[in-house]
């Protein structure tokens, strides 16, 4: 699934993208803000946003991950060559100086939000 969402450009701050219910728990959605491609988990350690492109295989397939954890960090692996990355900070756990930039992300009155980070 994947959803679309376009915010005005003056107010890039929090993008309503969907109800909570609509994340499936240890499973990944994506969703297109603004024209950027961000992968969206929901964990029993809460909710993650990363940009949805694999930086190693580059192609736009982390939303399609396998959602797990690594020494009690919360993780996803990639489906085209299994890097896994924490979702906490987007970091690759298998190769150093590797990383996915990832967003801010919130439920707020049961409704998912992205911050999307800045460029620069």
């Amino acid at each position: 699934m994947t959803i679309t969402v376009t915010t005005p450009a003056a107010t890039r701050s929090w993008t309503p993208v969907c109800p909570l219910d609509r994340l499936e728990p240890d499973r990944g959605v994506a969703a297109l803000i603004d024209g950027v491609q961000v992968a969206l988990f929901r964990t029993a350690d809460g909710l993650f946003a990363l940009d949805n492109l694999d930086p190693v295989g580059g192609a736009y397939v982390l939303s399609r991950g396998i959602v797990g954890s690594r020494g009690g960090v919360p993780t996803v692996a990639s489906p085209l060559h299994k890097q896994v990355y924490d979702l906490r900070t987007g970091i690759c756990l298998d190769l150093p100086g590797v990383a996915v930039p990832r967003h801010e992300v919130r439920c707020r009155d049961g409704l998912v939000e992205v911050r999307l980070r800045q460029e620069g």
